[in-house]
Parts: C-alpha cells; structure tokens; sequence
C-alpha cells in the first residue's frame, strides 16, 4: 500500500513538544475507559446505557481537549492544531510570538493562540519573585527553558521566511500574507461530539 507524500510546504520541519496536559489527558481517557467497561458489564440498557455514553463523550472531549493540540512548523507555516480546528499560519507573516500561559501568536491584526506551550501559574509566581517584578507582568523572563526556547525559535524561524521571501517586517506584502492563514475542523471530533450528545438526549427520552 502507498500513502501520499506531503507537499514540500507541508512536510513538518520542527515539532515542539507540550509543556503540559499529556499526563492529565492519559489518565483522563483511562478513567473514562474504566467507567466504559464497568457501564458495559453492567448491562446494555438502562442507566448502564447512559453512563457508557456519557463515558465516550468524556473520553472524545478529553482527547479534543488535552492530547489533540499540537504545534509544529512547516517551511511555509506555524500549524496550530487545536480542540476542533487547525490554523496554519504563514510564517513571514508573523510579527511577534510571546508565551504566557499560552503561546500567542499576532499576524497583521489577529492573535492566534496555542494551549500547547505555556508556563504554569506556579512557574510565573515563581519567576515574578525571583526576578522581584511587579504584578501587571504576564510572562516569567527569559530563561533557558523549553517554553523560552520555543519563543525564541519561531521568532527566528519567521526571520528566515520573511528574508527568503524578502519581505520586510510590517510591509504591505507581509500584511497579505497575514490574510492567508488556513483553517481546517475537526469533523471527526465534532461529529462524534454531535452524535454521543443526541444519542445522550435519545436515551434520556427514552429511559
């Protein structure tokens, strides 16, 4: 069997690994899978029947919400890949990257934005009084640690697009570019998500 090859443009060049939410979606989907079993051994119909679709539905939104999300890029793009849909953003239309509890994103007027890499509360509070900054400051300083590493290089992987593209920063055909981000959906999340919550209210009818 053969599988189509990606476009140049599409091929990942670099993936970052999260900064949180594996572990809790992991147990999550376990915990839903335990709560699915003891449902289907407990019978078909009934309440046993409700518990195992509320048990999937979880499950699928666990998975939506905790391990979908991924951020990568490509030689033409910063794919955020989130809860329902993926945004691919062209990466010379990048003007600035910054991470806070999430990764923000801003393209022309529009902010995109990655649960995927963000520091937690307790590192920001951390920071804050290591660095003895005041409480209007959203994002712990500059650090040798993942999430700064991911900052720092797409930043500098939009610079590399922007000059072999030659296009300036803040220039009209960088502001093109920023029209053309890309969005796809999820359909198979939204329509499990669609199908579990009306087999749900079936059941409830029904019961």
């Amino acid at each position: 069997m053969t599988y189509p090859v990606p476009a140049p443009d599409e091929a990942v060049v670099e993936r970052f690994a999260p900064t949180s939410g594996r572990i809790s979606g992991i147990v999550g989907l376990a915990t839903a899978a335990v709560i699915l079993v003891l449902a289907l051994i407990a019978g078909e119909t009934g309440t046993p029947l409700g518990v195992a679709i509320v048990a999937v539905l979880a499950g699928l939104l666990i998975w939506a919400a905790l391990l979908r999300p991924a951020l990568w890029v490509t030689s033409r793009d910063l794919v955020l890949r989130g809860m329902f849909s993926t945004q691919r953003v062209p990466l010379a239309a990048i003007d600035s990257v910054v991470v806070t509890q999430v990764l923000v994103a801003k393209a022309g007027e529009h902010r995109y934005v990655s649960p995927v890499i963000g520091y937690t509360v307790r590192q920001t509070i951390k920071s804050k009084a290591r660095d003895g900054r005041g409480p209007t400051s959203s994002a712990p300083s500059a650090t040798n640690d993942h999430q700064a590493f991911v900052e720092a290089r797409i930043a500098f992987l939009a610079q590399d697009a922007r000059d072999r593209l030659g296009i300036r920063k803040g220039s009209p055909e960088q502001q093109a570019l920023a029209a053309d981000v890309r969005r796809s959906w999820a359909w198979p999340e939204l329509g499990g998500c669609v199908v579990l919550v009306l087999a749900f209210l079936v059941w409830l009818v029904v019961d």
